[in-house]
């Protein structure tokens, strides 16, 4: 299994009044390319919610490097930085498609809670997804990007 990327064409209404985009979509981004990551390791939302499983965001980090202009299309790669069966850290790189020039660095924080926001050992309550955590933490952690 390869690292999974999400691509994403900068819209116009994302810019700034200086045809820039504005510093607050990377964040959106971010949590296009997690909501992906999660449906193609096959644990979306809707499964994990289905499950009983919610998995607040906890902090965000957003380091910018370069420019983002209106029709820039852009490739974004979210891996598995930390993972304990309770809290989940996923990196992200934004970087151009064509030129791979890195335009943002990321990560964001989170936890698994049951629905009556109890903290949830995914290792103990539901192997199975600890699992695919793991397997792809360590594909993560032998394919580093930057």
């Amino acid at each position: 299994m390869e690292l999974i990327t999400y691509e994403h064409k900068a819209h116009y209404y994302e810019t700034d009044q200086m045809g820039i985009i504005h510093h607050s979509n990377y964040i959106r981004w971010f949590e296009e390319a997690r909501v992906y990551l999660m449906e193609a390791l096959g644990v979306g939302y809707d499964v994990t919610e289905e499950k009983g499983i919610i998995s607040p965001v906890l902090g965000i980090e957003c380091e910018f490097k370069s420019m983002t202009h209106f029709n820039d299309v852009l490739e974004i790669i979210a891996t598995v930085g930390e993972y304990t069966g309770i809290k989940l850290t996923v990196n992200y790189v934004i970087r151009d498609k064509k030129t791979k020039e890195i335009r943002c660095t990321g990560t964001s924080k989170h936890c698994f809670m049951s629905k009556d926001n109890k903290i949830l050992s995914l290792k103990r309550s539901f192997p199975e997804l600890h699992e695919m955590f793991t397997n792809y933490k360590k594909i993560c952690d032998e394919n580093p990007i930057i």
